[in-house]
């Protein structure tokens, strides 16, 4: 990944505030890159934890967790919650309702 592409989508996930979600998907088109969702994620996955970014408010299309089931989502549910986002049952976050920015996320 080319270090425009990673300056970008950091600057965009950090843009998330707090008692927010964004997709990868909407992660990837704020920094400019449409299209490039799973490129956001592999960079999510292995990005250096001194960066201290706040990875667990990108969540797959449809307000998804990814990996469900893994210890990394269960730590992704627990960081959601404490941010005060509600999940359903089957672990999703309600888009329409936490989804960031507003405008990728009207009704």
């Amino acid at each position: 990944m080319s270090p425009d592409f990673e300056r970008a989508v950091i600057a965009a996930v950090r843009a998330i505030p707090a008692g927010r979600v964004s997709t990868y998907g909407t992660v990837a088109a704020v920094a400019g890159y449409p299209r490039h969702a799973r490129h956001v994620g592999a960079l999510l996955a292995h990005a250096d934890a001194a960066l201290a970014l706040p990875w667990f408010r990108v969540l797959g299309s449809g307000g998804r967790i990814a990996r469900p089931g893994t210890a990394g989502a269960d730590q992704q549910r627990i960081l959601l919650e404490h941010d005060g986002i509600e999940l359903d049952s089957k672990g999703r976050v309600d888009v329409w309702r936490y989804g960031w920015p507003p405008s990728c996320f009207m009704r």
